[in-house]
This record gives C-alpha cells, structure tokens and sequence, in this order.
C-alpha cells in the first residue's frame, strides 16, 4: 500500500518535455511508481482533476539563511510552491563566523542567535530548528572576508587571499554549494578581481559554483559581467550570474543584448555560464545602499559615524544626489526598525524628503541614523521589455531573492518574497506567453536542480524525493502585490516535502518535514 496516489494530473516533469496525463505514487518520502495507478491501494489518494503536478520548485536564489532560523515554516516559500531553498546569496551568508568579527557580521547580515561559528555547525542549527522546506547554503565571500579583514576598504594581501581560500574550502567541505559575492554591498566592493578568483578556486574541487551579484547593473553593467566572466577563466569555477538585469533607464533594451551575447559567446568558449532571474521590475534591498561603499569602512558603525559627523555626512548626501538625479521617487521604503517612522513605509524618499522639508539624501540619512542601518528599500528601476528578453534565454533560471516570511511579516516586504514563481507561471507563462509552460516549470526545477547538484530531486521519477507542487494553470497568479505583498498565491493547491502534504490552498499543516542539505554530503 502506497503512502499516498495522485491520479489524474497533468504530469509536468521538470525536464521541459511535454506534459501528459499520468498518475504518481509516494511511498516513504520518495516516488515510487508513476503512470497508470488506477486500483492500487494507498493510504491517501487525492484527485487532480487535469491539474499540473510538477516538482516542487526549487528557489537557487534566496536569502532564508538570514530568516529560517527565525522562522521555520517558511510560508512564503511554500504558498508559492517552493520546496527548496538555497541561501547565501550576493555574498552575505550567516557562517562562519567568530568572536572577534561577530559583531560586525551581525551589523551585516541582522540579528539571529548566532549560536554557531563554522558553516557546518549552522548547517546543524538549521537542521535542529526542522524547517518547512529544504534548504542548502552557499557562503558567503562578503562574510568570508570580514572574518579575515573586518571591513577594511583595502586590497587584500596575497596571505589575505589564502585565509579567504581556506575558510571558503572548509565551507565546502561541510556542504556548501558554492561561494556568491555581492560586489555592490560592502565589504565586498572593496574586494578586486584577483581576490575573487583566488576565493572562487575553493569551489573547484567540490563542483560548486562562484554566484555573483556583480559590481554593477546600471550603467556599468556590461563591464561588470566582462570582469564575472574573467573571474570564473581565472578560477575555473562556474559562474552564475544572479538576478541578471539593467537598473539604468538610459540603457534599457540594450544593455541586457550585449549581455546576453557575451554569455552565448562564453559558452560556445566553453564556459559553463548561467542566469538566474526575478520576474519583478523592481529590486530590494538595504536602504543604507544609496550612500557611497567608501563609508562603509568599519561597518554598520562606521557608516553612522559619518553621518553623524555634518562635514562627512555633507559628502555622502552631495554624492547621493549627484547619483540619484531622477531616481529619488523611484525608491521606497519598505521597511524599518525605527517604529517612530513607520508612517515611511511605501513612500518614496522624494516624498519623506518633501514631507520633512528636506533634500532626499537628508532625510535618507536621518531614517538610516534612527533605524541604526536597518531599514530596506524597494526601487522601480527595470523594464518589462527586459524581463522579457532575459526570461526565455536556455541558460535563465528563476530565483526569487527572497526570504521565509510569515502572512504577518511588518512593513511592505517585495512581493517576489511571497509570489516570484507563480508569477512566472501566471503572468509570463500564461498571460504573456513569453515561455511555455514545460519551459517554466523546467527553470523552475530540473535545471535548478542539475545546477546545484540535486540528483535526487527537481524531477519526476520513480526514485527521486517527493517534493511536488499540485497547481492550476488556469488560475494561477501572484496575489502577492507590491501595495500587498503578505499573501499566498492562488492556483497552489497542494505543496509536498519529502512527501509530506506541507501546504494547501494558502493553508499551513504545521508539517517541519524539510531537510537540511550538504553538497556531496546528502545530495
């Protein structure tokens, strides 16, 4: 007798093949028989009525190493068909760590119990809390380097560069899936070509991959991806580029074909080059991003040290301007730690700044000084054109850039946190038509999966894990919105972890049946 049947779906395997109808079995968190089922016992059986089952989609972008452990269930993960997860993006993950760069790594990443030190050690924390959702981490070469440096604004030393070397090849020895950066945030910017090549070696022994937010997405943003690329020659490492797109108003519908060529070009090289892709026009972040990376030096701290010093704060807020001309309407806030200013939330800083009487930059400041640099932000700076023109590419996955968020998550969080996938499958598959939906649910899971080294998930086959997605294609959409982004997504009927029923039609079953996972480890 089987643990569970479902009959009558619409069998999207994950491979990009065409779907067809088909029933599946589930026996001891695996699946084990698929076709035509009718009259075999199981404990459960649930009728698809024609309703797409496909593997439960796999984020390889997210950021829930900084939320999971706060929150296990992950509701925004699984309301939107996500049953796997992989942290540690853009160089911030929550390991390693130590006493001595604890408090900056804190400053850097949020407040978490940080009862941990090496990355394996907060592999097994995680593994303790019994997350909703599978999750596997990357480390980060931001942390990796305040570990060795702090947050010094200087080249690092070739001995330097050994000691981010070996900490990013223990990470890998207790599973990581690889090494990201993000070279926009500090302290990765102060980094340069060479020691990102040097960290990145460590994933080559281990078939990780070297994960970059580049060093810009505007106006520098071809240059960025030419030094990724030279980065991954000089290491030899993969390269995935994350939430590729262009924020530059200037450059849009043109930037993104020169990118797109060059990694074609990369790959017909023989480059082992890949996208992954938010379906939003807007990004999120840090509000503390809108100053210059020199302030950064010293930390979170030193950033508020200069703005409470008028002379530099005077330089930090001209250069913003000169920056941000035409742009200050186009970032919100979306959230901060400081209650007093919570009537900020969902306006732009044009706005606060004429409300208060005050430059942008001013007014930014004054937010970043009450909420001690905890305050985010969200900022319209994509074209649909664009999205359109990355999504089909073969060598495009999607990610979300998102966290595990309950349905009570304060302030206005982006809604890619809730919906990224559904609106995929929604609006660019269904509505736009701009990829089929064979071609969705395949970025969505069996390359992902074959990305990260998944062996045992992202398809549909006897053997495999049972994490499935049960979904409408006809009435799927992300509810998710920007001016109310704390729903579930509609269409999700059923959501599995390792054949656990986790999620159903926006509802939670208190089910913690994810696993922690370990590259070359349990994978």
């Amino acid at each position: 007798m089987y643990d569970l049947l479902i009959q009558n779906a619409r069998i999207v395997d994950g491979t990009g093949a065409p779907w067809y109808y088909g029933d599946l079995a589930v026996q001891d968190g695996r699946i084990a028989a698929m076709g035509r089922l009718a009259g075999q016992a199981a404990k459960q059986t649930v009728d698809a009525a024609g309703m797409v089952l496909s593997p439960g989609f796999i984020d390889l972008h997210s950021h829930t190493d900084s939320s999971l452990p706060g929150y296990a269930l992950g509701e925004s993960r699984l309301f939107q068909g996500v049953t796997t997860d992989i942290g540690g993006n853009c160089g911030m993950s929550m390991a390693p760590t130590g006493p001595e760069t604890l408090d900056l790594l804190r400053d850097y990443m949020g407040p978490a119990p940080y009862n941990w030190t090496g990355f394996g050690s907060f592999l097994d924390r995680m593994e303790a809390q019994n997350p909703s959702v599978n999750f596997g981490c990357l480390a980060g070469h931001g942390t990796l380097r305040i570990a060795v440096m702090g947050f010094a604004d200087t080249t690092a030393s070739q001995e330097q560069c050994q000691a981010m070397y070996q900490l990013a090849s223990k990470c890998m020895e207790e599973g990581a899936f690889g090494i990201s950066s993000g070279l926009i945030y500090p302290p990765g910017n102060f980094s340069d070509t060479h020691e990102l090549a040097e960290v990145a070696k460590a994933v080559v022994p281990y078939g990780g991959d070297y994960c970059s937010h580049m060093r810009g997405e505007a106006r520098t943003l071809v240059k960025a991806l030419e030094e990724a690329l030279e980065t991954s020659r000089l290491s030899g490492a993969p390269l995935q580029v994350s939430h590729h797109k262009c924020t530059s108003k200037a450059d849009w519908q043109v930037s993104v074909k020169t990118t797109i060529a060059m990694i074609q070009r990369a790959r017909r090289q023989g480059m082992d080059v890949c996208c992954d892709q938010y379906p939003y026009r807007a990004t999120s972040t840090s509000i503390t991003c809108n100053f210059a990376g020199w302030a950064f030096e010293g930390g979170m701290e030193g950033l508020l040290n200069r703005l409470r010093n008028p002379e530099t704060r005077k330089k930090l807020c001209d250069q913003s301007e000169a920056g941000h001309v035409g742009r200050w309407g186009d970032i919100l806030v979306s959230w901060t730690a400081c209650p007093e200013d919570a009537w900020m939330i969902g306006l732009s800083l044009e706005e606060i700044g004429q409300r208060v009487e005050q430059r942008p930059s001013e007014a930014l400041a004054d937010l970043v000084l009450r909420a001690k640099g905890m305050a985010d932000e969200i900022h319209y700076g994509m074209c649909e054109e664009d999205i359109e023109y990355i999504l089909p590419q073969p060598f495009v996955m999607i990610g979300s850039d998102g966290q595990a968020l309950p349905l009570t998550q304060p302030g206005k969080p982006h809604p890619r946190n809730y919906g990224a996938f559904t609106r995929v499958l929604g609006y660019y598959c269904r509505e736009r038509k701009v990829i089929s939906l064979e071609t969705a649910v395949a970025k969505m899971t069996g390359m992902p999966a074959n990305r990260l080294g998944l062996l045992d998930r992202g398809l549909l086959r006897p053997g495999m894990r049972a994490d499935l997605t049960l979904f409408d294609p006809d009435t799927v959409e992300d509810t998710p919105s920007f001016d109310h982004p704390q729903q579930a997504s509609k269409g999700i009927h059923q959501v599995y972890v390792n054949g656990v029923l986790s999620a159903q039609d926006g509802q939670h079953t208190g089910a913690r049946a994810g696993m922690v996972l370990r590259k070359g480890i349990n994978t």
